[in-house]
């Protein structure tokens, strides 16, 4: 189970990128195609054509690491490819949902109640 701090941002590159970049090439699409700075601390999530693989970019103030996660079986529920659009910010939780196989265009939040401090 990954786990980011409520201050991390999570961006998805919207359609198809090459699966044999690793970090300086997917700190170039970061960069270069997503207009987002790599080195902010911010998680950068890649699927392939297929959608059977997905690597996810993070620099830690060190240096980046490379999580990747390869299916045996099925697909993840990519975005498509929009022209006016290249990357989507999405949460933790709808992270972890693609990565365990729910289709957030089917899924929606139901309403639950919050506590407003008096």
């Amino acid at each position: 189970m990954l786990s980011f701090p409520a201050s991390v941002r999570i961006h998805v590159a919207v359609g198809v990128t090459d699966m044999r970049k690793s970090f300086d090439g997917l700190c170039a699409v970061a960069q270069n195609v997503l207009e987002e700075d790599p080195f902010s601390g911010h998680v950068f999530a890649f699927c392939n054509r297929r959608r059977d693989r997905l690597k996810l970019l993070l620099w830690d103030r060190n240096g980046f690491w490379v999580f990747a996660k390869r299916l045996e079986e099925g697909t993840f529920a990519w975005p498509e490819n929009q022209p006016e659009r290249t990357t989507l910010q999405v949460t933790m939780k709808e992270l972890m949902c693609v990565l365990e196989g729910i289709d957030l265009r089917d899924a929606r939040m139901r309403k639950r109640m919050r506590r407003v401090p008096a």
